[in-house]
């Protein structure tokens, strides 16, 4: 696996809620984990059987705390690999998913992400609601996409991901939990109505969709 180095050269949070960030490439690309090898669909189809079994089934829940577990339909490749390789390295809490990606190898994670990231649909194709704009959110659309759609594969979309969930996932990234050199910064000074604000606004738009079971 290919890494880059970022540098962070200036965070700005201004009223809570709306922060500037700078960011310098020091070995070129994006911010990302990149592939060396291609992923296997087929075989990631079978791996993600298992995985459909909660993220298949529209409004599941998480048990504890109580949040719906998010909707994979439409996110990219690239960010799907970061994820569970997140969740095998355990800088992603989360009970079941660090048991499970325990289990994944390195192909196994690429077979699996090149897998779901056929699961596409026409709404994230097609760029999601036009028109939309929250003042808050303006520093996320450089690695999330005006909409929400994001514009690299590195990042993920969150058009249309659930509410809850990503209120949870802001409030790991605000208290250390989810540990990512990007968000960790820019979460750190978010309020409660700060991240509820943010949340409820990325999960009106039009965006990703829970995968269904063939």
């Amino acid at each position: 696996m290919r890494t880059h180095k970022t540098l962070i050269i200036k965070v700005i949070i201004k009223d809570k809620i709306t922060w500037s960030l700078a960011l310098l490439i020091a070995v070129g690309g994006i911010f990302a984990s990149g592939s060396s090898v291609a992923g296997d669909v087929e075989n990631g189809k079978v791996i993600a059987y298992t995985c459909l079994g909660c993220h298949g089934i529209e409004g599941y829940r998480n048990a504890y705390p109580s949040y719906r577990v998010p909707k994979l339909g439409g996110q990219k490749e690239a960010y799907l690999v970061a994820a569970l390789q997140g969740y095998r390295d355990g800088t992603r809490k989360h009970t079941t998913m660090n048991a499970q990606a325990q289990s994944l190898s390195d192909q196994d994670i690429e077979d699996v992400s090149a897998y779901i990231a056929t699961l596409n649909n026409d709404t994230v194709a097609g760029g999601g609601s036009q028109g939309e704009s929250f003042d808050a959110a303006q520093s996320c659309a450089a690695c999330h996409g005006q909409n929400g759609i994001s514009v690299s594969p590195a990042w993920p979309t969150l058009a249309g991901q659930h509410e809850d969930y990503l209120v949870h996932a802001l409030k790991q990234y605000r208290d250390g939990i989810r540990e990512n050199v990007v968000m960790g910064p820019l979460a750190m000074n978010l309020s409660d109505a700060d991240i509820a604000a943010l949340a409820a606004w990325f999960a009106s738009l039009e965006g990703l969709e829970t995968t269904e079971v063939e």
